[in-house]
């Protein structure tokens, strides 16, 4: 018997298309030498809104969901239009942008893991399904945009946070949990994550020259430096 398909109501995916679509928006407004127009808006939500789950469903052979709807479409470029137009509100309400952002990650995640596991995929394949659905959308806007892929980079957690969400899901499956439970499992410890990461600035060990190993980093404040100085 195949494994059951988590589903979320379509409401929802929706809301989550149209997240990524407004940070999509936002993200290209920070580039005050380039000016993008009305189309060149809409192009990058659709692009950030719809990219991980086109991704997902090109990896698993099938016909991408986005485009067996009539709604996905214009969701995802009315809302990068609207993210574009009122940017200066969006960027006051941070915080909850990326607390919605977070769950978006995590709901794209539980989604491309449950899709991939339901395809008969093995684990592994199935988690990193997982996490090219849910970074896919902001790695193929930074490839459009000519800038360093943003999930690839030292400062984001973005795709560790989607990897230890799905890795969740995928445990919990083999342990027999039902799919919307590990599902949601995954929804919150991804979006936990994701929202530590932002607050405190977490980041994974940063390349180093040969014969020099990676090591975590921790914050050091002037004051704490100062004092350091004054006893040496």
């Amino acid at each position: 018997m195949p494994p059951i398909l988590f589903t979320i109501p379509l409401w929802i995916d929706l809301t989550a298309v149209a997240i990524g679509a407004i940070q999509g928006a936002m993200f290209a407004g920070r580039f005050t030498d380039r000016r993008f127009d009305l189309l060149g808006i809409a192009i990058i939500g659709v692009t950030v809104g719809l990219g991980g789950g086109l991704l997902r469903d090109i990896l698993l052979g099938g016909v991408p969901a986005a485009l067996q709807s009539n709604w996905y479409l214009p969701i995802a470029g009315g809302s990068a239009l609207l993210g574009m137009l009122l940017q200066s509100l969006f960027n006051r309400l941070g915080p909850f942008i990326i607390a919605l952002d977070a769950v978006t990650i995590g709901l794209f995640a539980a989604l491309g893991t449950s899709k991939a596991l339901a395809h008969g995929l093995p684990e592994i394949p199935s988690l990193f399904v997982g996490v090219i659905t849910a970074v896919g959308g902001s790695a193929l806007r930074d490839m459009m945009l000519n800038v360093p892929i943003a999930v690839m980079h030292v400062g984001s957690f973005y795709a560790m946070a989607a990897g230890f969400g799905s890795a969740l899901l995928v445990v919990l499956f083999e342990l027999h949990v039902d799919i919307t439970i590990a599902a949601i499992a995954c929804v919150i410890v991804t979006t936990v994550m994701r929202i530590l990461a932002a607050r405190y600035g977490w980041s994974l060990p940063e390349q180093r020259a040969i014969g020099s190993w990676p090591r975590w980093r921790r914050r050091v404040r002037p004051a704490t430096l100062r004092r350091r100085r004054t006893h040496d």
